[in-house]
Formats: C-alpha cells, sequence, structure tokens
C-alpha cells in the first residue's frame, strides 16, 4: 500500500501541473501552439483543483496520517471541478468546445476517477490503526458462551 500511495502522490503532483497549466491556457496565455479563450471562472475552479491535488500529495509524499483521506478528498474535489467544467462546455459548445478542451475533460476525468478508485479500494483495506497510534480500534466481538 505504500507504493501505492507514493505512486498515487506523484501522479497528483502531476495533475497538478496539469491544472495550473490548464489555468495559463484559460487565462489568456498562449503556451507554444496552445491556446484557449479566457475562460475567467474556468481559471478559478482551475485554481482550487491544483491546490487540492498539491495537498494531497503532500500528505501521500510525506507519509501524514491523512494522506489516504486527503487523497480520496482531494481526487473527489478536482473531479468534481472537471465535471463543473465538462457541465460547462456541454451548456455552450458554440463559444468554448475546441478539440483540445474535449479531450483535456474526457482524459482528466478518467485519471481521476481511477485515483479516486484506487484510494477508496485501500481506504477499504488498510487497518484503521497505524503502527504507532493510538486510532480508533475496533471493539472486540463478544462470544456466546
Amino acid at each position: 500500500m505504500d507504493v501505492l500511495r507514493k505512486a498515487l502522490g506523484g501522479l497528483s503532483l502531476i495533475y497538478a501541473l496539469v491544472f495550473f497549466t490548464a489555468v495559463l491556457l484559460h487565462a489568456g496565455v498562449s503556451l507554444g501552439p496552445l491556446s484557449q479563450h479566457v475562460i475567467v471562472p474556468a481559471v478559478i475552479v482551475e485554481t482550487l483543483c491544483g491546490i487540492a491535488m498539491l495537498a494531497g500529495a503532500y500528505g501521500a509524499l510525506s507519509g501524514r496520517a491523512w494522506a489516504w483521506d486527503g487523497l480520496i478528498y482531494t481526487h473527489a474535489a478536482a473531479l468534481g471541478g472537471v465535471l463543473m467544467g465538462m457541465l460547462a462546455v456541454a451548456m455552450k459548445p458554440e463559444a468554448t468546445a475546441t478539440p483540445l478542451l474535449l479531450w483535456y475533460h474526457g482524459t482528466i476525468t478518467t485519471v481521476l476517477a481511477a485515483g479516486l478508485g484506487a484510494a477508496f479500494y485501500v481506504s477499504r483495506v488498510r487497518p484503521i490503526t497505524t503502527p504507532g497510534s493510538t486510532g480508533i480500534r475496533r471493539p472486540r466481538r463478544r462470544v456466546p458462551r
């Protein structure tokens, strides 16, 4: 599980960089051949998604006690932001829909959903307590005599 935690932390860093690149594109900055329309709400949402992914990456890569919960929350928040972007594009496709934007939303939705699924899986199989912590302990079942 430690390998998966570090992998999801590293991927979260990459996702944060992708979100911050999208922020620049939606702010009107051209990055080589890539350019997008200026969309201020997208800049705000993608900035928040990038910050969330950085927080999740920090928790996962530094081995914090809240790392798994942080990965779940940050992936879910970023996925919600991307789904809002997809909804915005669907509501007004003639103004904002470009092949790059459609590809970006589909791809990042897929990878965020996969990361969220992996984090949820680990949250089901990992022990409630971690070594060295008091944590929450499962009560013992009483066996009838």
